[in-house]
């Protein structure tokens, strides 16, 4: 078999980060880079941090020019957070009949607040013979993946807290502005009544995979949000926050499974955290039989564990029946640490 093929959509943090990944790893090449404006007709190298060396150049280049019928077997687009956003560009992949993986945290289980779109995406995936998978860190992994894993062992659930104390400082711009890193208090909460502060998307995604996955529903789902101050100057590579600005968000979401199981969502996020002392870390806290009590500090750093799921689940989409996809309908996530190759299946060895 040829090497696995590889088109990235977007190079900024994530998709940069992959693209320095992927170079890395055996199998698989990179084919062929999506931008916009200024960067259509550079290198690729210009914008990661790999340098060209002996490496085959990719130049960027649009969309339409890039994404082909049989051009890759597979496409990472590292463009959206939301769903409704990334909708257009999935299509157009799949219409090409070509897999897609795609960062953007709504997508990671899109049925929890765009079902119809899901039924469509789900419906486009299957009428061209491919596969569509959200997934990251966080929605993807660290809130919802683990959780259900540790259930695995548990005879009885009685309660839930998932908990992730994080550093925003790895991600790009979008992320920032997302955020509101940076902002006053007054305008964080402006933007918090009028519903145009994101925060952090993917606590719906979060429960709604976690109850699907126990075999129950989500009966009750409610989620808040409130600024993190600082009191210095704080600088993350895309972000800065001076001195009495919001540095980052506190997440919290409550919800009630169908059968009666609370669970509690908790996630503050905020650049340069250790910087005033905040210690990060991943918690998983199951009330049950037996109890769960799972505890990673610091945390899994947020840029490297997104682009690494991207980057590690590709195999794994390749191989899949045609369609929409969540993390819990496919293999576990893992290090890919041979060939990339030698993952695919048999009859999936053909680019169509």
């Amino acid at each position: 078999m040829e090497k696995v093929k590889v088109i990235i959509w977007g190079l900024g943090a994530m998709g940069g980060g992959m693209a320095d990944m992927l170079l890395k790893k055996k199998g698989v090449e990179i084919v062929g880079a999506v931008g916009r404006g200024a960067k259509i007709g550079k290198s690729m190298f210009d914008y990661i941090k790999t340098e060209k060396g002996d490496h085959k150049d990719v130049i960027i280049g649009s969309y339409e020019d890039v994404i082909k019928p049989g051009a890759a077997d597979i496409v990472l687009l590292c463009t959206d957070s939301f769903t409704r956003n990334a909708y257009d560009k999935l299509v157009y992949i799949m219409e090409q009949g070509i897999n897609v993986i795609t960062s953007a945290e709504e997508m990671s289980y899109p049925k929890a607040q765009e079902p119809e779109l899901a039924a469509k995406l789900d419906e486009c995936a299957k009428k061209n013979g491919v596969t569509v998978l959200g997934t990251g860190v966080n929605p993807g992994h660290i809130m919802d993946l683990l959780v259900l894993v540790m259930t695995g062992v548990l005879t009885d659930v009685e309660e839930i807290t998932s908990r992730r104390v994080n550093s925003l400082s790895p991600f790009g711009p979008v992320v920032m502005e997302e955020q509101g890193i940076g902002i006053s208090v007054e305008e964080f909460l402006k933007r918090k009544a009028n519903h145009t502060m994101s925060g952090h998307v993917g606590f719906a995604e979060s429960v709604g995979m976690m109850a699907e996955g126990m075999g129950l529903e989500v009966a009750e789902f409610a989620q808040d949000m409130n600024p993190i101050t600082t009191d210095v100057d704080r600088k993350s590579p895309y972000g800065f926050a001076a001195a009495g600005s919001c540095a980052g968000v506190a997440m919290t979401a409550e919800a009630k499974l169908s059968n009666g199981i609370p669970v509690h969502m908790d996630h503050p996020q905020q650049i340069e955290p250790e910087q005033v002392g905040v210690q990060t870390g991943d918690y998983v806290i199951i009330k049950g039989t037996p109890n769960v009590n799972l505890c990673n500090s610091p945390e899994i750093e947020g840029g490297l564990g997104t682009i690494a799921m991207c980057v590690n689940m590709i195999p794994m989409v390749i191989n899949a029946d045609a369609g929409l996809k969540t993390m819990i309908d496919l293999p576990i996530p893992r290090a890919i640490m041979g060939d990339f190759r030698n993952l695919i299946k048999e009859e999936k060895k053909i680019v169509k």
